[in-house]
Formats: structure tokens, C-alpha cells, sequence
């Protein structure tokens, strides 16, 4: 399970908004509790860094902004738990694109925007094998 406070999700929802009808993204930091719940008490938006026209459906973040994710992590006391991205006019579902680029272990959070208004967002985690992700609950 992956915990989202209010604010969070507010500022992701925003984020997607903001960027529409282009992809948003950036990096969830929190904690992992000893069941291995996470609660996301942090987010950093990153410049979509994609340059080939297809930032309306794809996304990238540069190492150099990972990078400074983990040390802003690591000066807050926190960890990295995963990335965030919308889905401009499409559901909050991972693509074949996002499974490929994925990785096991963080937590992918996903919202729909709908012709400019953030709507669904959900939580995924891919299998240790990269074979599919495994829809996990998004609670506040």
C-alpha cells in the first residue's frame, strides 16, 4: 500500500493540470514502515526532459534530476519511493512504454487529466520479473 496525503495529491493533480496536455512527472520521497507500507510525505517535479514531440504521451527524467531528488531525499531524512506522471485524455492505467522503462521495487503513480482537469489517479508497482505492473492500493 502507498499512502498519499491530501497535499500530495493535490500537487500532483496540479502538476498534471499545469502541464496538459503534455505528461507532468517527478519523484514521490517518504518513508517505508516495517509492513513495507510507504507513505509519500514529499514530491519533486521534474521538467519532462523528452525533446522529440511525444511529450504528450511520454516522459523522461534526467539522471542529473534524479540525482538531486535523492540527495534532496536524503537531506530531508527521507527515501526515494517512486515517480509520478500523467496521462493527458487517457486513463490512469501504466502503457507498454511506461512497463518498459519501469522498475521494480518504486511506486508509479499515475493521474488521468481530462482535457485539462486532473480526474483518476492510482498506484502501480512492477513485478520483480518486469512482466506487469500490480495495481496497489492509494490511500490518503
Amino acid at each position: 500500500m502507498i499512502s498519499l496525503g491530501r497535499a500530495v495529491r493535490l500537487a500532483i493533480n496540479a502538476e498534471g493540470e499545469r502541464a496538459y496536455p503534455d505528461e507532468c512527472c517527478g519523484v514521490m520521497l517518504g518513508s517505508i514502515g516495517e509492513a513495507g507500507d510507504r507513505r509519500v510525505t514529499a514530491i519533486i517535479g521534474v521538467e519532462n526532459a523528452r525533446e522529440d514531440g511525444e511529450r504528450y504521451h511520454r516522459f523522461v527524467i534526467e539522471p542529473e534530476d534524479f540525482m538531486r531528488a535523492e540527495a534532496e531525499a536524503r537531506r530531508m531524512g527521507l527515501d526515494v519511493l517512486g515517480f509520478y506522471h500523467s496521462h493527458p485524455d487517457h486513463p490512469a492505467e501504466p502503457s507498454d512504454y511506461d512497463r518498459e522503462h519501469a522498475m521494480p521495487f518504486y511506486s508509479y503513480v499515475i493521474v488521468s487529466v481530462e482535457e485539462g482537469t486532473a480526474s483518476e489517479l492510482t498506484s502501480w508497482e512492477l513485478a520483480a520479473d518486469r512482466s506487469e505492473f500490480f495495481r496497489m492500493s492509494c490511500g490518503e
